[in-house]
């Protein structure tokens, strides 16, 4: 059975659906899958052994300049590599009018959500086959009871988890071959690399997902004064910034070169432990079965917090959290912000203090 597989971003959703994959694997162990997803998360699910071809897609780039000669070539090389093969059927895990859109253009019947369940209902229109799943449940969950439904095997009963992580009993869940992830090198300091490794995942999207700067210079100080190698990666000029501040006259924090995702994954590999926030990194460290502790204010990880046996969550105690809010109605300035972001820290954030972290980042060893 060939089946192509929709999912193209974000980067904790593509993650998101690698569990599922490994249970079709399981299920059936004939089939193959063929997956379209954006350009910057290509790598990922080429790592997934059961994925035989990564059909890349362009949308985010092609919106800014969508008759342009170049957009116009890619796209036809597109609906090429899209109809290079048959498939027994399209199964878009993603509920979008966009992925629906990119699903129809293969020459098979799509699977997808139904209207109660998809993200953008009228993406459900665009389906032969329609399946529901609540949407009160966890991502990864929803994906793995969608998957079970259009390619009809038993959901497993690692799937039907729901909580904090502790109760799953399979580590390898997301089925990654780290052979093919792990072939570069991660960047070396002058700390022994006996030392435990921290990593911290500072950078996110919404302005009210991000933990106060002080907090996360707060938190690599008492790492680096308990002897641990203290790691600070980056994707863009914002967080760059941000990691310098944080590293500043710190011995024993180090801020990295920018690394491509594999190099990325390298890193969150050799992690003892990881902080993380609402960001798709976390996502990624918790299919490495990275210990991680991600941070929540703004946003619920009951439905789309890191998934995993060694993935712990600390969420506020703020009463209008989780308001799943972009931007904060309560902004306050953290007391001592070495920068404070645009209008000041969520306060939600502010309350759960970089000593409460730490107790209980080093008990996750």
């Amino acid at each position: 059975m060939r089946i192509l597989l929709v999912k193209t971003s974000s980067l904790g959703d593509v993650v998101h659906t690698l569990p599922a994959v490994t249970d079709a694997a399981r299920a059936l162990p004939h089939v193959r899958f063929d997956w379209v997803v954006e350009e910057a998360f290509a790598e990922i699910p080429a790592w997934h052994p059961a994925v035989e071809r990564v059909i890349p897609v362009a949308l985010r780039r092609w919106r800014h300049h969508p008759f342009a000669r170049e957009t116009r070539s890619e796209w036809k090389a597109f609906r090429a590599n899209l109809n290079a093969v048959s498939y027994d059927f399209v199964l878009d895990a993603q509920g979008l009018i966009k992925s629906a859109w990119l699903a129809g253009k293969a020459h098979a019947p799509v699977h997808g959500l139904d209207f109660r369940s998809a993200r953008e209902p009228l993406a459900s229109l665009a389906y032969a086959r329609r399946h529901f799943v609540p949407k009160e449940r966890h991502a990864v969950r929803r994906t793995r009871e969608l998957f079970a439904a259009a390619i009809g095997y038993p959901l497993p009963e690692s799937a039907q988890w729901e909580g904090d992580g502790a109760g799953l009993a399979d580590a390898d869940a997301y089925g990654l071959d780290r052979a093919r992830m792990l072939s570069g090198e991660t960047e070396n300091t002058d700390t022994p690399h006996e030392a435990p490794r921290l990593v911290l995942l500072h950078g996110t999207t919404w302005p009210t997902k991000h933990w106060p700067e002080s907090h996360w210079r707060g938190l690599a100080r008492l790492a680096a004064e308990a002897g641990w190698n203290v790691r600070l990666p980056w994707g863009s000029v914002t967080e760059h910034e941000r990691a310098q501040r944080i590293a500043k006259n710190l011995g024993g924090v180090h801020v990295l070169p920018q690394l491509p995702l594999a190099g990325l994954a390298g890193e969150l590999a050799t992690a003892t432990a990881c902080v993380a926030v609402d960001t798709g990194l976390g996502h990624l460290a918790a299919a490495l079965d990275v210990p991680t502790l991600s941070l929540f204010g703004s946003t619920s990880p009951g439905l789309t917090g890191a998934w995993g046996h060694r993935q712990r969550r600390l969420a506020t105690d703020f009463p209008c959290a989780p308001c799943l809010r972009k931007t904060c109605l309560l902004r306050s300035s953290a007391s001592g912000a070495s920068a404070p972001s645009s209008g000041g820290d969520a306060p939600c954030f502010t309350r759960l203090a970089p000593e409460r972290v730490w107790e209980i980042v080093k008990g996750m060893r």
